[in-house]
């Protein structure tokens, strides 16, 4: 399946609160897990640890998101993604991240 004929609801955001922590998985796609990135306050100070499995570009989306759940819930965020489509296009890749910012920015908006 090419990302461009994808329902949008198949990129699927779940998250889970463990304790004050929270975790948040994102997968679509082949489902797997390419990238965790847990993000956490030191003050004021956003701090970010990043896994990544070789050859997996989730941690470039895992991280920025990860940082920005966390300032907006002030709380420590793991982000745990895995999404993949046999031969993306670049405008099918860009279409896989609108899809994944629009759930991540609905999701931080519900929080408040």
């Amino acid at each position: 399946m090419d990302a461009l004929s994808m329902s949008p609801d198949d990129i699927e955001l779940t998250a889970t609160p463990i304790g004050r922590d929270l975790l948040i998985l994102i997968t679509g796609g082949v489902r797997h897990i390419g990238a965790a990135s847990t993000a956490y306050l030191e003050g004021d100070t956003p701090k970010v640890h990043t896994s990544a499995v070789p050859h997996h570009k989730e941690h470039t989306l895992s991280e920025s998101i990860a940082l920005q759940a966390a300032q907006v819930l002030q709380r420590t965020v793991t982000v745990v993604m895995g999404i993949h489509y046999d031969n993306l296009t670049p405008q099918g890749i860009q279409e896989v991240v609108r899809l994944v910012k629009l759930k991540v920015e609905q999701y931080l908006l519900q929080q408040k």
